[in-house]
């Protein structure tokens, strides 16, 4: 197995042999999440190099064989997998160039891969891919304004990590760049929903909604975003496509968000909101939100699909335990982090695991 060993983050051994790979590298293509996590690390990579193309893995959580001839038809000499939970054995052996794979989820047993996980060494440890990525291309200066010339992109660096729920450990140099943008002290919930860099990322989130073609096009665009103003204040014509395209979308999502609160019960641990949406899909977004609002519920976001109940789950406590409980003799599949997940549950089976999930919930909580 050709792992990649790290204890915090990536090792100084690990970040030049990505740098000197990327460096060398002719045209790299990136395979990317679609979320923000994702989204910020493939930015900040191809910022820094400049050269190749990205690639986003849209809805599914593994990389398989079905995604070869989107690439293989192009002349890459490097992919880079950013925020991909699994990638299937298949398709390691059919890539036409060496894999340089970055995350964060469980790990993996796979051979032929160059795997960059902070939890093979320590499976509780956690870090956002986008904080990996920043690592690769951060520059150390001890003042603020050299650092703040040298690092560019550190705003996208705070958007993926807060979308990702975790405080960077360059917090404090991003507050004092960019004072209006996040107070000093946020914690993630009040810099995501009480500041404007949380705007930001609200807005990232956001440019996922749509067709394939939409997507791609808002790609497109916010990678030529050079600062967060020119979409806060809509200074270029690329800031104020970005801004239309979240107004847009955002009227329909705080509606949902007005909706979910309402569903709200004192004598159930769930609050369960399921929603019909036919162009956009808000289940993450709404969980994370609505777990901020509702510390004291596990917030189930649910939206029917195709005969399956797709689902996002959020508490202030590990329930992937419950969660996969509850899928045991069910049609369906589910996974993620500790206290943030995803399921699907075919519409059949759904009453059933429900009431499962209930009961192995309440029996976690006696715990608590």
């Amino acid at each position: 197995l050709n792992f990649l060993f790290s204890v915090i983050m990536l090792t100084p051994k690990q970040v030049k042999n990505i740098r000197e790979k990327l460096e060398s590298a002719g045209y790299p293509i990136y395979i990317h999440d679609d979320d923000p996590d994702g989204l910020c690390s493939f930015l900040l990579l191809y910022h820094q190099y400049l050269e190749g193309q990205g690639f986003l893995l849209k809805a599914v959580p593994r990389l398989d064989h079905r995604f070869l001839p989107k690439i293989n038809h192009i002349n890459y000499d490097m992919l880079v997998v950013l925020d991909i939970p699994q990638i299937e054995q298949e398709f390691i052996d059919n890539a036409r160039a060496p894999i340089y794979w970055i995350d964060h989820h469980p790990v993996q047993q796979m051979q032929k891969v160059n795997y960059f996980n902070p939890r093979i060494k320590d499976d509780d440890c956690y870090f956002p891919t986008t904080r990996m990525a920043y690592q690769i291309v951060e520059q150390k200066e001890r003042s603020i304004k050299k650092y703040q010339e040298a690092n560019p992109d550190l705003w996208i660096a705070m958007v993926g990590c807060l979308s990702d729920w975790h405080m960077p450990d360059f917090a404090n140099k991003f507050q004092k760049i960019y004072p209006d943008l996040m107070e000093k002290g946020d914690d993630v919930g009040t810099a995501l929903y009480g500041r404007p860099i949380g705007t930001v990322a609200k807005i990232f989130s956001f440019l996922y909604k749509g067709s394939t073609k939409e997507v791609y096009r808002n790609i497109k665009v916010a990678m030529k975003i050079k600062t967060p103003y020119e979409i806060l204040n809509q200074t270029t014509d690329k800031g104020k496509y970005l801004w239309k395209m979240y107004t847009k979308i955002n009227g329909a999502y705080e509606m949902h968000v007005k909706s979910a609160g309402k569903q709200k019960k004192k004598d159930s641990p769930i609050l369960h909101y399921n929603y019909i949406d036919s162009k956009f899909s808000f289940t993450s977004t709404l969980a994370t939100e609505l777990q901020f609002h509702h510390k004291d519920k596990v917030i189930l976001i649910t939206r029917k699909s195709e005969g399956k109940y797709k689902c996002s789950i959020r508490a202030q406590f590990p329930i992937i335990e419950p969660l996969q409980t509850a899928l045991v003799g069910v049609d369906g599949y589910g996974g993620g982090h500790p206290s943030a997940c995803g399921a699907v549950v075919a519409e059949e089976d759904w009453d059933g695991f429900l009431v499962r999930f209930k009961d192995e919930l309440e029996k976690v909580m006696k715990k608590q």
